[in-house]
């Protein structure tokens, strides 16, 4: 997937946040339910306990995003990492949630909001630091997810980005 060029900080997140978004969703829609609320260990966390935390954190951060704290009093933090789904549907409905608070802000900001200040658990960021931050987040844990999806599918994974190579003999 090709990446628009341009020259605005925000756009660019923008796109990022919906490649990400794009990528992981591609990943989850060839996984089963099982696989989806399956676990590797008691340490590890499912597809779905990601899938909510993605969803639950991007709704505090992006939710009144220039005015308050990333961090907001309602999110449970700890509860994203506790199963709590029974349904496909139902996690979807939080990640949705979500991505839609993302990108409602994004579609807000200009480039000339870039060095304004907010906080996230209290501590300043510029909208800058604050939207890597965020897109950083993201990537690592879709990384995850594509991961545990391509370890549950196995021989049968669609690739998501360019294929292998066939070797050469």
């Amino acid at each position: 997937m090709a990446l628009e060029l341009t020259a605005s900080p925000v756009v660019d997140a923008t796109l990022q946040f919906h490649k990400y978004k794009k990528m992981a969703e591609a990943a989850i829609a060839q996984i089963d339910d099982v696989a989806l609320f399956a676990k590797a260990d008691d340490e590890s966390n499912s597809i779905a306990v990601v899938i909510a935390h993605i969803g639950g954190n991007l709704k505090s951060r992006w939710t009144d995003f220039l005015t308050s704290d990333g961090e907001k009093p309602w999110r449970n933090r700890d509860a994203e990492f506790e199963p709590s789904f029974n349904s496909r549907a139902d996690l979807l409905v939080l990640w949705e949630s979500g991505w839609q608070a993302t990108f409602d802000t994004m579609a807000t900001l200009t480039d000339a909001d870039l060095g304004r200040i907010v906080t996230i658990r209290r501590e300043d960021h510029t909208v800058l630091q604050a939207i890597g931050r965020s897109v950083a987040h993201c990537a690592y844990h879709v990384g995850q997810i594509v991961w545990m999806a391509k370890h549950h599918k196995g021989a049968e994974w669609k690739t998501l980005t360019m294929p292998k190579r066939p070797a050469v003999s």
